[in-house]
């Protein structure tokens, strides 16, 4: 059989160090080195970085190295002078309580956060004395799983400086023999890195070590900067004489199948759209653009249909009908057409496509041996006919009913990313993260290359009885074309001589059955390049694939079947050391650096969520995302926090009882959002010890004819002159085109303006008898994408990209408050470090946010000055 295309990106993540706060030269990064081993797809790196402080005082250094979503942290190890402070891997609830006061000051959580699509960013930070070394190392391991006839992974390189010593060294050992291996990358001209890269392979082994001096690091002859910035890429080719390879070692044993060559299965498609009004520009556009294109690719023995929802349900056709020519060009028309407008109903346009790939089964109007998928895309959350997440799960379940998979395709990040993927999840399917980019429209076809060649379906995996143990999945409703079934099992008995396996499945034909046979002697001749094979690596794949599958199972598992789950994935973290979502890795630091512990979490695909609520919540509560970017609460203290410094600036405004201030204008969208202070209720006319708040705001959209007037008393609403008025002490919903406003009973009030536009008020209640304070509101901007490049105001200025600098921190009056000098918006200020609270996940304690304060009613980091932002009213 012809040899199957296979490439591997080898494997390991790198960033380089940064440093906080300093000039980058006092640290010097004399030599980063990444270690990537590969032995039959699993991979074990480890990337090392080595650094010096140069400076006169101690400085803290930052570590940061990219990995993929889909690896596990084994080990991290600091070493500072040649001591050695270890990583430990422990389960997540008991690391957090252990560690809970350094939780509760904020110095522990997130230390591996989501990086873009495929990159998770691992970041420790240590305290190092004048004229010290240190060293950190991560170590992490992964499978490399076949993605459309390659495993796709690559290398981040980005030193930000020139190193010394700087080397990328990869070795690979494959059993099946190695055919072709190669290196790029986008940073570099191929002169520099033929000079800089070698590789090699023969056999079962390859070697590739890229390693540029520091004249070929330089982004110009003269430079001191690095160009080293992108992507390193490894590929690779195996020989393939046979669909399907076993190995064996110690007792455990994978087992790969990939078959090329045979006839594929044709398919009934159905793809179900979104096309509501959150959808229109852009997105649209795209979308329409990758329909077009996968319709050029369709097959003709495939059948089709398109259904698009919004606040209803319309069809391209009544049925499914073939993929002639004829009929893909009207197909042709009918994308082309598509218009979005409205809100989202996506249980109807599921069950409606559900229910015509189930009517064309039962009437014979397709080919008995073709197979059916339903294909889901989406930009947001229901809105409109059965809204709620679980019930809209448990119909299509129903519908379903086993027979075929759901693939549902999330487009931006403003949706509920866990409900789609546990959706597909129990259908046989899987979910699938579309970026808002420019090339999102190859995204979505690069998504239907995965899954448009069916080659068999019923698959089945399977071994003599009662010779094997703790078997990984081994039944698979299809197997496409360009990807790849592995199957890790534990044998019973060591000892024995042969081992089969058999995969059984539904050709486009006939019925097929591939067997392998294993000599285990000969396995172990096969073998014996111990150099090449770190550890027991088949059990740690086999440990690795296992939990894996447990974590997805666990996704739509209740009660004593979930704790089950739990804890078998939570024993086999544990046992292998691997950096899970039920693990942290637990990072010790010296005693003389006042955090003395991080906690390295895993974070999930649904970190990124940000869930804009509707009727689906009419009784639950909102749960805010993690980072806000801008809001105003309290005395009245801004807080603008920006995401690329990981930091947060604050100041805070002093005016009269009774003044109005604009906190958003945007002239293109329409929005206002205006605020009036209130004081105590003794005034007090001294400006340096008197309390004020935000007593009163102001909603307005000019486009919509829409206002709402907030107080601690209650909310007000007027469409046009019609209006509506409710009280804090209701739970309820109003929803309207494109507007949608939650009041959640005496806790906060949830405004979201289609996607792209969702503010949070937070009502702040005292005790009725206080001699002093009254109720206040609190005012968070949870999302503003969607708002113009024209937005201004106290808060709206800042939605745009800005950029600060802080440099020369020292103490202040306060021990506990360091000064420190802040330049920005070409303004050098002095400023304070302080902190504020977040209420919107407590009400009452508020969660403690560190920031730069800038003095003066924000002067110098705000235009102008802030008696510019008064108003005469609410509107």
């Amino acid at each position: 059989m012809a040899s199957a295309h296979w490439s591997c990106l080898i494997l390991a993540l790198l960033s380089g160090l940064s440093q906080q706060l300093e000039k980058v030269h006092d640290i010097e990064v004399y030599s980063t080195k990444i270690s990537c081993k590969v032995t039959s797809r699993f991979a074990h790196n480890v990337v090392t970085t080595k650094a010096v402080n140069q400076a006169n005082a101690s400085k803290e250094v930052s570590f940061d190295v990219e990995l993929p979503k889909t690896a596990f942290i084994t080990n991290f190890t600091l070493t500072i002078d040649g001591v050695t402070y270890p990583g430990n891997v422990k389960e997540k609830e008991v690391a957090k309580k252990q560690y809970e006061k350094a939780v509760s000051q904020g110095k522990t959580a997130g230390l591996v956060k989501a990086s873009g699509r495929k990159l998770e960013k691992f970041t420790v930070s240590v305290n190092v004395a004048a004229g010290s070394k240190v060293t950190f190392e991560l170590t992490y391991e992964e499978l490399l799983k076949r993605h459309k006839g390659k495993y796709e992974m690559y290398l981040k390189v980005q030193p930000k400086q020139l190193v010394k010593d700087f080397e990328i060294e990869a070795d690979i050992f494959e059993p099946q023999g190695i055919s072709m291996l190669n290196a790029e990358a986008s940073f570099i001209t191929n002169d520099v890195l033929g000079s800089a890269l070698t590789k090699s392979f023969s056999g079962k082994k390859g070697h590739v070590s890229f390693k540029p001096n520091l004249d070929q690091q330089r982004s110009c002859p003269v430079c001191t900067d690095s160009l080293l910035d992108g992507d390193f890429i490894i590929t690779y080719d195996v020989n393939r004489v046979s669909p399907a390879n076993v190995q064996v070692v110690n007792g455990y044993f994978v087992h790969f199948f990939a078959p090329e060559g045979l006839p594929m299965v044709p398919k009934n498609v159905v793809f179900v759209i979104d096309v509501s009004g959150s959808m229109s520009g852009r997105k649209l556009q795209q979308t329409k653009d990758a329909l077009l294109k996968i319709l050029e690719d369709i097959k003709e023995t495939d059948y089709l249909n398109f259904i698009l929802f919004s606040g209803g349900v319309t069809t391209w056709k009544d049925n499914l009908v073939q993929a002639t020519p004829e009929n893909i060009e009207e197909a042709r028309t009918f994308v082309r057409g598509i218009e979005a407008a409205g809100m989202t109903n996506i249980n109807d346009g599921l069950l409606r496509g559900i229910s015509m790939l189930n009517k064309a089964r039962e009437e014979n109007t397709v080919p008995e041996r073709s197979t059916s998928i339903v294909i889901m895309l989406t930009d947001g959350d229901a809105n409109t006919g059965e809204s709620n997440p679980s019930k809209i799960q448990e119909n299509v379940r129903n519908a379903i009913n086993g027979k075929f998979p759901l693939y549902n395709l999330g487009f931006g990040k403003y949706l509920n990313h866990n409900f789609l993927e546990s959706m597909a999840l129990e259908n046989n399917g899987f979910a699938r993260r579309i970026y808002e980019d420019s090339d999102a429209n190859l995204q979505l076809q690069g998504f239907y290359e995965e899954v448009a060649y069916p080659l068999l379906t019923d698959v089945e995996v399977e071994y003599p009885q009662n010779a094997i143990l703790d078997l990984t999945k081994n039944t698979y409703q299809h197997f496409y074309d360009g990807s790849e079934i592995v199957v890790a099992g534990r044998l019973v008995d060591e000892d024995m001589n042969n081992f089969k396996a058999d995969v059984k499945g539904h050709g486009a034909i006939n019925d097929l059955t591939f067997t392998e046979e294993v000599d285990m002697k000969e396995m172990e001749k096969a073998l014996q390049e111990q150099d090449y094979i770190f550890g027991n690596y088949i059990e740690r794949l086999w440990a690795y694939l296992t939990i894996e599958q447990l974590l997805d199972k666990r996704k739509n598992a209740r009660g004593d079947e979930k704790e089950n789950l739990t804890a078998q994935a939570l024993d086999l973290s544990l046992k292998y050391h691997f950096v899970t979502p039920l693990t942290s890795m637990v990072v010790t630091k010296p005693e003389d650096f006042e955090n003395q512990m991080d906690i390295a979490d895993k974070p999930g695909e649904g970190s990124m969520d940000t869930v804009i609520p509707s009727m689906a919540y009419l009784t639950g509560s909102y749960h805010p995302p993690a980072a806000p970017s801008y809001y105003v609460d309290g005395d009245p203290h801004f807080i603008i926090q920006v995401p690329e410094k990981d930091d947060a600036i604050c100041f805070n405004i002093d005016e009269e009882p009774g003044t109005v201030l604009r906190l958003i204008q945007d002239p293109v969208t329409g929005f206002t959002v205006n605020g009036q202070i209130i004081g105590d209720k003794k005034g007090n006319s001294n400006p340096e010890t008197r309390k004020t708040y935000f007593g009163k705001l102001g909603i307005a959209n000019a486009q919509m004819d829409f206002r709402m007037e907030v107080t601690p008393e209650s909310i007000t609403l007027w469409n046009g002159a019609a209006q509506s008025t409710f009280s804090w002490m209701d739970t309820v919903t109003v929803t309207q085109d494109g507007l949608s406003v939650m009041i959640n009973r005496k806790k906060n009030m949830v405004v979201s303006f289609g996607d792209g536009v969702t503010f949070v008020v937070v009502l702040h209640q005292v005790w009725k008898k206080h001699p002093v304070h009254l109720d206040f509101l609190g005012f968070y901007v949870v999302d503003s994408h969607r708002m113009s490049a024209q937005t201004h105001g106290l808060l709206g200025q800042f939605f745009h990209p800005f950029d600060f600098k802080v440099s020369d921190i020292r103490p202040g009056s306060d021990p506990t408050k360091p000064h420190a000098t802040m330049v920005v918006k070409n303004h050098r200020l002095t400023v304070t470090r302080g902190s504020q609270k977040d209420y919107r996940k407590d009400i009452n304690n508020g969660m403690k946010v560190t920031c730069w304060f800038v003095h003066n009613n924000g002067q110098g980091l705000i235009d102008g000055v802030h008696r510019d932002y008064i108003v005469s009213s609410l509107f």
